[in-house]
């Protein structure tokens, strides 16, 4: 088993894309987007076939796609939360 750090840093980042890409996609089925979220859907699972295919061929990349799941969800509801916040009128 031969662990790369470029492989691991793509993966990582991968993630982080795939956790914003996720809460987008949510958001167009909600809107009823269709072409919008067939289309970030198939983008989705395109990257997390990535990150499976080379998890499956060596454990220790679940490390950067844990931590870069992490990372993307905590910046998309950091983002949303700030994003909600009621901004007092100057």
């Amino acid at each position: 088993m031969e662990f790369n750090f470029l492989t691991a840093g793509l993966i990582f980042f991968a993630y982080i894309l795939i956790d914003g890409m996720y809460a987008y996609y949510t958001q167009s089925i909600v809107k009823k987007r269709a072409v919008i979220s067939a289309t970030t859907g198939a983008l989705m699972h395109f990257l997390i076939a990535f990150g499976v295919l080379n998890y499956v061929q060596n454990f220790l990349y679940v490390v950067p796609l844990a931590l870069g799941s992490w990372v993307g969800t905590y910046l998309v509801v950091k983002n949303d939360r700030s994003s909600n916040i009621i901004k007092p009128r100057t």
